[in-house]
């Protein structure tokens, strides 16, 4: 009976070091989430990394489009800042984002915004080139004297810097990495509306360079404009080649005309050796 006492005392110990242990791990990934995966304006998820004083929030915008740069912006946010209406860039309305993107260029401790060419990324690729955008904002604000403790960066690794920490779908649950979506989104839909006045035909206004229906059939009525990708617009200029493909005089008609007869041949040939078998 005492050894069944003692065995019964031994599990309930074990089931309490468990339920122990699971408990703080539970608790340690709440905190976690809570500042970097999501509260970053709450004051107690400031407090629990209160060492990291400069929280680096990136975003791109425009890696989607068949025209225009790629931008990349860089926002570090005083501790326990609040902006009203602060999201995904894309969840914004455009005239709120133009007006958030005004506060937050007034409070932020250091903010920028750097772009890649469209030639640059038909040349190096997209991946490439957000990588080159990304680490060209971390050096200017670097530059500016301000050293981030944390780079919050949305989306997968693209290991960018040892201090980088990935956040899935961060625009929309990291305060610093809204406020870069939204600074980037803003300064690229006015690089367009301006590319709208020198192109008029593309409608870049209003498509900002992503592939509408109007924007693609402008395409392949009047061509691409120096901006365009043109790795992006493969889809909708290729038909084109083929065109002056058939009307390269490298086959002549006497030529297609044996080809035809030849094939027409084989398949006779193909039938009679299948009848045989």
């Amino acid at each position: 009976m005492v050894d069944k006492r003692e065995t019964r005392l031994k599990l309930k110990m074990l089931l309490l070091v468990v339920a122990g242990t699971l408990g703080a791990l539970a608790a340690a990934l709440f905190l976690w989430e809570m500042v970097v995966d999501g509260l970053l304006q709450d004051p107690f998820a400031r407090s629990v990394l209160w060492v990291c004083q400069n929280l680096f929030g990136c975003d791109e915008a425009g890696a989607g489009p068949l025209a225009g740069a790629v931008y990349a912006g860089a926002v570090i946010l005083p501790p326990e800042c609040s902006i009203e209406g602060l999201n995904d860039s894309k969840q914004v309305k455009p005239e709120v984002r133009e007006r958030i993107a005004v506060q937050v260029k007034a409070v932020a401790v250091a903010w920028t915004v750097e772009y890649v060419e469209a030639s640059d990324i038909d040349a190096c690729g997209m991946t490439a080139s957000l990588a080159l955008a990304f680490r060209r904002a971390i050096r200017r604000i670097e530059e500016a004297g301000v050293r981030p403790d944390v780079v919050l960066l949305d989306g997968n690794p693209m290991r960018l810097d040892e201090r980088e920490v990935n956040v899935v779908k961060g625009d929309g649950k990291c305060a610093s990495i809204a406020a870069a979506s939204i600074v980037a989104k803003v300064e690229r839909d006015a690089l367009m509306c301006r590319y709208a006045e020198e192109y008029p035909e593309y409608g870049f206004d209003a498509c900002k360079g992503y592939a509408s229906a109007a924007h693609i059939e402008a395409i392949k009525r009047y061509g691409l404009t120096p901006i365009h990708r043109a790795t992006f617009c493969t889809a909708f200029t290729q038909p084109a080649r083929f065109e002056r493909l058939r009307v390269l005089p490298h086959v002549s008609t006497a030529a297609f005309s044996t080809l035809a007869s030849r094939s027409a041949r084989l398949r006779v040939q193909a039938g009679r050796l299948f009848h045989l078998r």
